[in-house]
């Protein structure tokens, strides 16, 4: 099974970069222009073949991919710069036609494209994207995407004893209806605007169960991850059950996997946390518990036991934190909502990162290759229509971050194209070169220093937990969490 996860995220991480590669690749052979190598991936070639006047080949290095369009512009060392043509100058240009340094042995004289079309071929990469990005969301939006509590709403469903929250007036089933004055609908919300906050401290608006409206001002703090969140509370999830444990209250009580507990001692029960608490509030007595069993409502009394190791009170059932997602509760999200979400969390982010005030928040919450393969598992794992919308979200985040104006980037190529199309001359190579240069060491830089950050923050934890495992430490399962 793990193998034929890996199979399908390769697939649809290549699959992202094949059609903003073949955007480019269209519409340059649209313009009758040259494609020596059609690659994706980057690094030494484990795969090629040639066909025509292209070789296509699949690169040791499965992130990125290019196009190799000697037509173009100069671009960075990392798209072949040695690419052996000669450009024939325009019957317009007056200008001595630029030689780049050649590796070819015998250089091939090409006509020089206009500005316009090149412009055309940098676009069509973010294009393909696109395009990519709205048939996933149309398939997410014909299946149906299952979704989260914390997804469907912002109701708090736990918050941690002695927290500021909790001293603020906070409660378990209250509704947070905005931050900062800005709405909020979920916690998807929520998590994004404390991430990207330029300050110390929120103002929420919250509803009680009762209808009232205040007005509480929350502290926010950094998580060992980087990323900025409200201390002490959370949101909503199921208390679904996937194991008994023998001569607990639980199995006295009945309970089976596959129950879904709603109530305990005539509360509601509003997450995992959330219940934990409550057991531990009724301190070893027998307390009512409200359950489903295949749709059908059932009611017992249930003892907790003391737990030495623990050192809390326990009623012996092991969570299903699998299937927190709600597939009976699917959404249907139209393909332009789907496309305008992702749009709209990523120049969110662009926008906190170019603020001075949030640059640090939004640069802590950013993540690299490592985190995006991560993600992309964990969505694997739970549903293949959530990878498809996670993929669906990569292609956006991939179309919009390709067209920023810097150099090796496509919108690098667009302005450079658009000073050649206003003056009537390209911009001299050696200058192009130089910064193309400089801005590709930039983003290998960038790429390692994202990789490391990554790997220290996600990898080396549970690698740890697996090596002191090993060593012979004894983790006892975690049955309450007393966070989330």
């Amino acid at each position: 099974m793990a193998f034929l996860y890996i199979l399908a995220m390769l697939l649809l991480f290549s699959a992202s970069i094949f059609v903003h590669e073949l955007g480019h690749f269209l519409a340059a052979r649209a313009f009758g222009m040259v494609a020596d190598v059609f690659s994706i991936g980057m690094g030494p070639a484990i795969w090629k073949r040639k066909t025509g006047a292209t070789t296509y080949q699949i690169g040791a290095i499965p992130f990125g991919g290019f196009v190799l369009l000697p037509q173009m512009d100069p671009n960075s060392f990392l798209e072949g710069k040695g690419t052996g043509v000669r450009v024939q100058g325009s019957a317009k240009s007056k200008e001595p036609t630029p030689e780049p340094r050649t590796l070819n042995p015998e250089p091939r004289s090409l006509s020089r494209i206009a500005p316009w079309k090149k412009i055309i071929v940098s676009l069509a990469g973010a294009f393909g994207n696109l395009v990519f990005a709205f048939l996933l969301a149309a398939v997410v939006w014909i299946v149906g995407k299952p979704s989260s509590l914390q997804e469907q709403n912002a109701i708090v469903g736990y918050i941690a004893t002695n927290s500021p929250a909790l001293a603020m007036g906070l409660s378990v089933g209250d509704e947070i209806m905005a931050m900062d004055g800005q709405p909020v609908r979920n916690w998807m919300e929520i998590a994004e605007i404390t991430a990207l906050s330029p300050a110390d401290a929120m103002v929420l608006r919250i509803r009680s169960a009762d209808g009232a409206e205040r007005e509480i001002t929350l502290q926010t703090e950094a998580a060992a991850h980087g990323v900025r969140l409200l201390p002490g509370i959370a949101g909503m999830d199921p208390c679904l059950v996937a194991a008994v444990y023998p001569n607990s209250g639980a199995a006295a009580a009945g309970l089976q996997a596959g129950d879904r507990l709603v109530r305990f001692d005539e509360q509601a029960i509003y997450s995992r946390a959330h219940l934990s608490q409550m057991v531990e509030a009724a301190a070893g007595r027998a307390a009512p518990l409200e359950f489903r069993r295949n749709g059908e409502a059932r009611s017992v009394l249930v003892e907790s036991r003391y737990d030495e190791g623990l050192k809390r009170h326990l009623i012996g059932i092991q969570f299903n934190t699998i299937s927190d997602l709600d597939f009976d509760t699917r959404t249907h999200p139209s393909p332009w909502a789907q496309v305008k979400s992702h749009a709209g969390a990523i120049f969110a982010f662009l926008r906190a990162l170019a603020t001075p005030a949030t640059s640090g928040a939004a640069a802590d919450a950013v993540g690299g290759p490592v985190l995006i393969l991560m993600m992309l598992w964990l969505m694997l794992k739970s549903s293949f229509i959530l990878a498809v919308w996670f993929t669906g979200f990569l292609n956006v985040n991939l179309a919009i971050i390709n067209l920023l104006p810097l150099p090796i980037l496509d919108g690098g190529h667009v302005v450079m194209n658009l000073w050649e199309w206003i003056r009537g001359r390209p911009a001299h190579p050696k200058v192009i070169n130089a910064l193309a240069n400089v801005f590709a060491v930039l983003f290998i830089a960038l790429f390692l220093a994202l990789t490391f950050r990554d790997s220290i923050r996600h990898l080396a934890p549970p690698v740890q937990r697996w090596l002191a495992g090993e060593m012979g430490e004894t983790n006892t399962p975690t049955v309450f969490e007393q966070q989330p």
